[in-house]
């Protein structure tokens, strides 16, 4: 049973006032068992087939195609397929906003409260490899979290920052198709997955994030382009931080308009529309949708999807020169081709040795499209692809779970098996014959078909080269 009684006498007042009838629902709501979720990564694996190799029991999630609940018993992270990055731990009603916003392979994404990139994650998935993503916090210790889920997912496309909204606006001004801002909030809606979060709580915080929210939203505007979406999202109740943020920009951004949510895919029944007396009273935030706890099999969320006025340009579009890739010699060009070239037809969608950079012996694959940046603090920019060491090439662990595929180069060995977990401790396993498709070097260890990590083969044991941090 949860403790009502912990839950702060301002905040339940004011939910009974926003709430009337529906309030002994939403209280009742509290009591009742958590649901848990994973998303399927759509850039690995298809939900269908997820669910044929996923060894406990799944249900769908109604607002999002790749969406599952299982069990409260179920330890998903134990799982080797977790470790695949054929999935992503995430509670149900948080999957609405990336699943909500019309993403296209060819689209310029920016989320730019992204950490630990639950949201990044989906958004870069279904880029399928192409366009580009701009993932940006402004937390560094997040940013780390959101950079080693982005690398587990196999994004091979992306831009990681760690910088304010302030800063980054005038280095991307009206550039993004699309953008994402899942924005600090009060959190009123995690009340019953994180509880410590109601000690933190105040009237007075649901209005300084108010504020907050208004800045971050402005800074967004100033980087979408013309015709672009904006989703704003938020995870807590408050009139102030949902309908009044949103109200703000109607106001003061007559470029900005609400698009009509309820008529997107997957939204379900369960789904309220927004409310205009939470707001200014314009008819237009009926647009919004309100996922409750007391409705929908999840806890609290809040979400508007904006659309600025103009068309996109194709042709006349303002052209940004890209950055180039630094002149790589002729030494490294060879290393890398002699380790590359076997790999190339399961190497990232798009791979161009023009898009190729070192930088301090590292070799990088850089997205594709990003325009110049400077002065912006940032922990990744593009792919990873390993490091250049005296006459030899060491790969990464995220060009391993980057791979689209099986690579010539390979260990087969089912998920199941208990050299997996082995494996992923640091340990150098055995082989039986036929378990390989090479007898010495560099392979691949592939589970399930879907590749986890590096290894040499020497003498029919597979030498571990799974780095210790991911351990």
């Amino acid at each position: 049973m949860f403790p009502i009684q912990t839950l702060p006498p301002d905040f339940l007042t004011r939910m009974e006032s926003m709430l009337g009838s529906a309030y002994p629902d939403f209280i009742a709501s509290f009591d009742k068992p958590r649901r848990n979720g994973l998303r399927v990564n759509s850039l690995k694996i298809t939900p269908e087939r997820f669910r044929h190799l996923c060894p406990f029991p799944l249900k769908p999630i109604p607002w999002t195609e790749n969406g599952f609940f299982y069990e409260p018993d179920v330890r998903p992270a134990a799982s080797p397929l977790y470790r695949l990055g054929l999935y992503y731990l995430q509670e149900p009603s948080a999957m609405a906003p990336a699943s909500l916003l019309p993403v296209e392979p060819s689209d310029k994404v920016l989320d730019l409260c992204a950490a630990p990139g639950g949201k990044s994650t989906e958004l870069g998935a279904r880029l399928k490899g192409q366009g580009l993503l701009v993932s940006n916090d402004l937390s560094g210790p997040r940013c780390k979290a959101l950079l080693r889920n982005l690398e587990q997912f196999g994004v091979s496309n992306g831009f990681v920052v760690n910088e304010s909204p302030q800063r980054l606006a005038p280095q991307f001004p009206e550039f993004f198709d699309k953008i994402l801002v899942d924005a600090p909030c009060s959190g009123e809606g995690m009340f019953r997955k994180e509880p410590a979060a109601i000690k933190t709580w105040s009237l007075e915080k649901s209005l300084s994030c108010a504020k907050l929210q208004r800045e971050i939203l402005t800074c967004a505007i100033q980087m979408l382009a013309p015709g672009g979406l904006l989703m704003y999202s938020t995870c807590t109740f408050a009139a102030e931080e949902n309908e009044g943020a949103i109200s703000y920009i109607l106001e003061n951004h007559p470029e900005m308009d609400l698009a009509p949510l309820s008529q997107a895919p997957n939204v379900t029944p369960d789904f309220s529309p927004g409310n205009p007396l939470c707001g200014n009273g314009d008819p237009r935030l009926e647009r919004c949708l309100r996922l409750w706890p007391h409705r929908c099999p999840g806890e609290g969320h809040f979400l508007a999807l904006l659309r600025k006025d103009g068309c996109r340009l194709s042709g006349e579009k303002k052209k940004r020169r890209q950055k180039k890739a630094e002149k790589i010699s002729r030494s490294q060009r060879l290393l890398l081709e002699e380790f590359l070239q076997p790999l190339l037809e399961v190497l990232p969608e798009g791979f161009s040795w023009d898009r190729v950079e070192i930088r301090a012996d590292s070799a990088y694959l850089l997205p594709a499209g990003l325009p110049p940046v400077k002065g912006l603090r940032f922990l990744r920019n593009g792919l990873f692809l390993g490091q250049l060491k005296k006459n030899r090439f060491e790969p990464s662990q995220p060009l391993a779970l980057a791979l689209t595929g099986a690579p010539s180069a390979r260990l087969d060995i089912p998920s199941a098996d208990p050299r997996i977990q082995c494996y992923l401790q640091g340990e150098s396993i055995p082989t039986a014959p036929g378990e390989s498709t090479v007898a010495s070097g560099w392979a691949v260890l592939c589970a399930d078909g879907f590749p986890l990590g590096w290894g040499k083969l020497v003498n029919g044991t597979f030498k571990n080269k799974y780095p210790g941090g991911w351990r």
